[in-house]
């Protein structure tokens, strides 16, 4: 399924991880590092884990916990919820079975990422990883970050990445546009998706509007929420309007007739169809039908 929205839920409001599933989004995120107060983070910990393996919690989309960076607070963040930190195997169990994928912050190399899908080894937790790149390091290291098996997905954090550098956040965002294209780029070489970064002004669905469509012009995939009303925003500007999903299935209908007489190049009303827009036809396809299924 694409991942067009992905929305954070803080990981020490169980109430609030319980009701994310309504906002609509193709991915949530119990967050266990920046929501999270330091203090807080052991209870988020149990929290995440009681949600996860709660068998009334059954979302209809991806469920990912964004743990702390590679390290020490990496491991007992899988280890409250995925280890049995608490002694209820069957609790964990159900957790695993829950979860989804891994978000890991701070990516700023590949042993970062390959680190963490050694910790996940250990509890056979086979999610993918969604690596944040929101540092000077990260957005440079990206395309060996993309190259990790277990990376599915490379996340632009463009605030952290801001103050990182020390530059001055405008909403023209130029200070960030060279690693914003630069992710894009690396997650496309390596295949896989590219979540773009957040908007800040949870108010404000116009500018949010207009960000979604310039990353959809970069080639993103998604783009990351941080308020279950930005949701619908998001998807919406990911959702093809209905002539290019005409297209798209004129191009795979004559597709299944070119494959079927062993073409590999055809027409579609004029126009020379290839592999590159094959991909296209596909990917547009996806996305009406994640919007049909919203």
């Amino acid at each position: 399924m694409p991942r067009r929205s992905v929305m954070f839920t803080p990981g020490d409001r169980p109430e609030m991880m319980r009701k994310a599933p309504s906002a609509g989004a193709d991915v949530l995120v119990f967050d266990l590092e920046d929501a999270v107060a330091p203090g807080a983070k052991a209870g988020a910990r149990e929290a995440v884990r009681e949600v996860l393996a709660d068998p009334d919690f059954d979302p209809d989309c991806e469920v990912c916990v964004r743990v702390n960076p590679t390290g020490i607070a990496a491991d007992d963040d899988l280890r409250g919820v995925l280890g049995g930190a608490t002694g209820d195997e069957a609790s964990a169990a159900n957790a695993a079975e829950t979860l989804d994928a891994v978000m890991l912050p701070k990516t700023e190399d590949a042993d970062d990422a390959e680190a963490l899908a050694d910790l996940l080894a250990e509890r056979d937790a086979e999610v993918p990883i969604l690596a944040l790149v929101e540092t000077a390091a990260g957005i440079l290291s990206a395309e060996s970050v993309a190259e990790v098996p277990e990376v599915d997905a490379l996340v632009f954090g463009a605030e952290d990445l801001a103050a990182d550098l020390g530059a001055t956040r405008t909403d023209e965002g130029t200070e960030v546009l060279h690693a914003r294209e630069h992710v894009v780029l690396a997650a496309s070489a390596a295949n896989v998706d590219a979540i773009d970064t957040v908007y800040t002004d949870i108010e404000d669905r116009e500018g949010l509007r207009e960000e979604t469509e310039f990353a959809i012009e970069l080639g993103y995939d998604g783009k990351m929420a941080i308020h279950p009303a930005q949701v619908a925003p998001i998807n919406e500007s990911f959702t093809p309007d209905p002539d290019r999903v005409e297209w798209a299935e004129r191009v795979l209908a004559a597709k299944a007739e070119a494959d079927a007489e062993g073409r590999g190049v055809f027409r579609v009303e004029g126009e020379m169809i290839d592999a590159p827009l094959v991909a296209q036809a596909e990917r547009v396809l996806a996305y009406a039908e994640a919007a049909d299924e919203k």
